[in-house]
């Protein structure tokens, strides 16, 4: 589900539940009124609420941790790259087809993977967008690579020197192949969906429970909202980092762009 689909749910879910709870009040008997109930009411939305800010933080600094880490493996991708290349210009004119495709593969993958900014100038295949989580993980752009790697294994050294190249520009050939997965799996959602039902379900109790005891006027029931919508922005927020390349909020594609200019000069 979107991270504005998440939000808009949480945010229904909540005032279905104090609708519940408002509606219910007036048939329950008078001793279910009492103080001591109230009372005890209070001490277990209490307890609630404790274990759901745990959680929502907890949720917040993982989702921020794994942007974080998908932003650094993304520079680190960029600067990968950017040293393939420059081995690949040592190897002198027998590389230039494979520098040329990858020139073409960055250039692809900056345009498909963040298609609401301009896209790079220059000839390279048009991607369309997909409904995945990373557009670096289209198949094209896939085999893109591996005609990079095919051409230069079919590459032959005339002396130990450029040997040595070649073996340096297979070397990170490999890496480069793993930062890119690293960054497609890191690009996915991790969070746990019945993690997310069970927190969901705690705060339906929190403000089911509000809905019993809170007095009907106006203020009340403004007060309510705010936290509903308080707490829906929030999980918008989870969710939206949780996936690092779709959404208002996501990786900046600077690194890759800096890393094409390299490639082009």
């Amino acid at each position: 589900m979107s991270e504005v689909g998440s939000a808009v749910l949480v945010f229904a879910l909540l005032l279905v539940a104090t609708g519940i709870g408002v509606g219910v009040r007036p048939l329950l008997p008078e001793e279910h009124k009492a103080h001591e109930t109230v009372q005890l009411i209070q001490l277990v939305i209490g307890m609630l609420v404790t274990f759901a800010a745990l959680v929502l933080g907890l949720l917040t600094a993982s989702a921020k941790s794994s942007f974080d880490t998908a932003s650094n493996d993304l520079r680190t991708y960029a600067a990968e790259l950017i040293e393939f290349d420059t081995t690949l210009r040592e190897l002198g004119s027998a590389t230039d087809e494979s520098r040329h495709l990858l020139r073409q593969y960055t250039a692809a993958a900056i345009a498909s993977t963040w298609p609401q900014e301009p896209a790079p100038s220059g000839d390279y295949p048009r991607i369309g967008t997909q409904d995945n989580s990373s557009h670096l993980e289209n198949v094209r752009l896939g085999d893109m690579l591996t005609s990079v790697g095919r051409q230069l294994r079919e590459l032959r050294a005339h002396d130990s020197l450029q040997q040595r190249a070649l073996d340096d520009a297979l070397t990170q050939y490999r890496r480069v192949v793993d930062a890119r997965w690293k960054i497609i799996e890191e690009a996915h959602s991790s969070i746990s969906q019945p993690f997310f039902k069970t927190l969901t379900f705690w705060l339906g109790v929190i403000f089911l429970s509000f809905g019993l005891i809170a007095p009907r006027n106006a203020l009340a029931l403004v007060t309510i909202s705010l936290g509903a919508v308080s707490i829906a922005s929030a999980i918008y927020v989870i969710v939206d980092l949780d996936t690092p390349f779709t959404g208002p909020i996501v990786i900046s594609s600077m690194p890759l762009r800096d890393a094409l200019e390299h490639l082009r000069k």
